[in-house]
């Protein structure tokens, strides 16, 4: 017996099959204007670079609710280790089986089809309903979000409560919901030294040597409590290189590191505390800095506890409020002074190989998404 896919599962499926890895967006912005056109939303593509982004704005009065998400994918690794082609999606005991399915199409999907409904019940909402989409969230993230933001900004286009599509949920639909993230800073230390030969040690100095009691304390150095968001602040070593063969003293040891930090601390003391460090040692290198994004906090207001409510109307369980996990695309919105919260699907599978999502979980998330405008645009 042959089975019909509901509207939710189709549009997944139509967006999984278009191979749209960063910053591919491979037609998916287009699906998905051609559903919001049908609903009286009016579309904006801004291109970047090699970054299709997509504005689209159903209203021209406040307040703003803006679903944002990206179209673009993680590379899928050998596809011979999935079991199914990761851009031909199928379902499987339940179980959407497609590179994005959990990252970020399915909660795509959902939107689109949470509007559609929503609309087609209230269409004389208020307020506007908009979606900020692109294809550079899983890349470097400097023509995407961050430009589409900038545009709305210098024209005093405001969002007052974005609702981001990223899997956030634990073990249940709706679990765990995002209302903040981490800041994240990236630190390339260079340490200079001298290169001999090992059997000359006194005629070479060794950089590596040189960092090694730095690195030791910089690994061991208390950085702060948290706080009752965000949970301590972290600082992790992600690469150490030096040397060009066995008998080589080598004359340069890079070291790069990142801080996961919040709000206790900033960028600029995290920097400034671990140069007193590096100075203590006393050997000769070069810093530089990359700030990733700063930490940003939604606290409980009109957006949290619309998430929080449509969550329990639609399926009954309380949500836990986090602010773990990596960054995301809200660390350029929340600054313009909207309202920031992450709702998705379970992430126990995104960037992984056979990555997948319950088909069900996005029936329901599309409903919560359905509560949420209802919440605060009915």
């Amino acid at each position: 017996m042959q089975t019909t896919n509901s509207p939710t599962l189709d549009l997944a499926i139509d967006l999984i099959r278009r191979q749209s890895v960063t910053p591919d967006d491979a037609g998916c912005q287009d699906l998905m204007m051609s559903r919001l056109s049908a609903l009286g939303f009016e579309g904006e593509s801004l291109r970047f670079g090699d970054t299709d982004n997509l504005w689209a704005r159903k209203g021209s009065e406040g307040p703003v609710l803006a679903f944002a998400g990206h179209t673009d994918v993680v590379p899928t690794g050998p596809e011979k280790n999935w079991a199914h082609p990761p851009f031909e999606p199928v379902i499987q005991d339940g179980y959407l089986y497609g590179r994005g399915a959990a990252d970020m199409k399915g909660s795509l999907a959902a939107f689109i089809t949470a509007c559609e409904r929503f609309v087609a019940t209230h269409p004389d909402h208020r307020g506007s309903i908009a979606l900020l989409i692109t294809s550079d969230e899983e890349g470097p993230a400097q023509d995407g979000t961050v430009k589409v933001v900038k545009t709305l900004e210098d024209r005093n286009e405001k969002i007052d409560w974005c609702l981001i599509g990223e899997p956030s949920s634990t073990h249940e639909v709706g679990d765990v919901i995002k209302n903040g993230r981490r800041g994240s800073l990236h630190g390339y230390l260079t340490v200079h030294g001298v290169q001999g030969h090992v059997a000359y040690p006194h005629l070479a100095e060794n950089p590596v040597h040189s960092v090694a009691p730095a690195l030791d304390a910089l690994a061991r150095e208390f950085w702060d409590n948290g706080n009752d968001f965000f949970p301590p602040t972290t600082f992790q070593i992600t690469k150490v290189e030096a040397g060009t063969g066995s008998n080589i003293i080598p004359g340069e040891c890079l070291v790069h590191f990142n801080f996961r930090y919040c709000t206790e601390n900033t960028a600029e003391s995290l920097e400034g505390r671990v140069v007193a460090v590096l100075d203590r040692f006393g050997f000769n290198y070069d810093l530089q800095w990359h700030l990733s994004g700063r930490p940003f906090l939604t606290d409980r207001g009109a957006l949290v506890s619309a998430s929080q409510n449509a969550i329990r109307t639609v399926t009954g369980r309380e949500t836990e409020l986090s602010t773990s996990g990596g960054t995301s695309d809200g660390r350029f919105i929340a600054p313009t002074g909207a309202q920031v919260v992450e709702l998705g699907p379970i992430n126990a599978t995104i960037h992984k190989v056979d990555e997948c999502v319950k088909a069900a979980d996005l029936d329901t998330l599309s409903d919560i998404y359905e509560q949420v405008l209802i919440e605060l645009l009915a």
